[in-house]
């Protein structure tokens, strides 16, 4: 049975971080069924499709010109519907962010069918039952979720596992004209882009530093910048630091901001609220510089600095480029 992946590129040509793990999730469980990945692509540049193959793709659709399918999540699942019917699909594949949350839901009714959002893993496949993990409780335990409809919407958690590239695999890759007629219900007027530290966005970032109350205002966030710098890392911050307007909205990371999953989590003058926890508790490493001893944020960190962060980032900072300089 043949697995679908959808992998939007419109904005730049360059498909997202989220949709080549989508791919190689998807490829792990045509494997099992013994059928095909296959990957709609939306304007993908040659690049972002070799690299859709090297995470698994062995055939990529890749639709060349302008469809409102980014703008109007009715429209994407309309299409994605009419490639499950041409492709012969069973399951199809989407990435747990905002556009793909959306488009599952909707595509899942067009199909009348069961849904398994923000799953982490695939536990196992009998038959027509997959199982999967997925996090609850804001990341404090997981559960095991079956599902055993005949065709099946998934969602997979970004950053929950790690792509084994195969630079082996080619991939069968058809550039195509969508000619159908797709009227959008949404009309975009213009579009405003926000990116933080190094121009990465922050669902996509691998290493992440965020700031706190405890840099006790905006002149002084030049110490996060510097370290995330020298680490290529994006800025976060707080909800605090938000609502008191030293950061824009869009860096707020936590359960009322946006969810993250990097490799590595950096935590500064931050006490750790559980509402902050609960957008933040899955990133594989957390690393909480703090001067209280007693901040809850200690109790979920893998490293803790009970320190001034005056004195210890731009410590830390030189550190690192001492170290990068030393690799060169």
């Amino acid at each position: 049975m043949s697995v679908l992946v959808f992998a939007d590129a419109s904005n730049n040509g360059k498909v997202k971080k989220a949709s080549f793990e989508a791919t190689y999730f998807a490829s792990q469980i045509a494997q099992q069924t013994g059928g095909k990945c296959v990957v709609l692509s939306l304007k993908a540049d040659d690049d972002s499709k070799q690299k859709l193959a090297h995470a698994g793709a062995q055939k990529i659709i890749n639709i060349t010109n302008d469809i409102p399918a980014i703008s109007d999540v009715s429209v994407a699942a309309k299409i994605l519907l009419k490639y499950t019917q041409t492709e012969g699909i069973k399951d199809v594949v989407l990435p747990n962010d905002i556009q793909g949350k959306a488009v599952a839901s909707y595509l899942a009714g067009l199909l009348n069918t069961g849904i398994a959002p923000a799953v982490t893993s695939l536990v196992s496949i009998n038959g027509s039952t997959y199982v999967f993990k997925r996090n609850v409780f804001s990341g404090k335990a997981y559960a095991q979720i079956s599902i055993s409809s005949d065709k099946k919407v998934i969602t997979l958690l970004p950053n929950s596992l790690q792509i084994q590239w195969n630079t082996q695999n080619i991939a069968e890759i058809k550039d195509i004209t969508e000619n159908d007629n797709y009227t959008p219900r949404v009309i975009v007027k213009s579009v405003e882009k926000t990116t933080t530290g190094g121009n990465i966005p922050l669902p996509e970032a691998e290493i992440v530093v965020s700031g706190g109350r405890g840099l006790k205002g905006p002149e002084n966030w030049g110490i996060i910048e510097d370290l995330a710098k020298a680490l290529g890392a994006a800025t976060a911050c707080s909800r605090p630091v938000a609502d008191a307007h030293w950061r824009p909205h869009h860096e707020h990371v936590g359960q009322t901001g946006i969810a993250i999953r990097p490799n590595l989590y950096i935590a500064i003058g931050i006490s750790g609220a559980i509402q902050h926890l609960a957008g933040v508790s899955g990133s594989k490493t957390i690393v909480v510089i703090n001067t209280d001893k007693e901040a809850p944020f200690f109790k979920a960190a893998d490293y803790g600095i009970v320190g001034d962060a005056f004195e210890v980032v731009p410590k830390l900072t030189e550190a690192i480029k001492k170290f990068k300089a030393s690799q060169q």
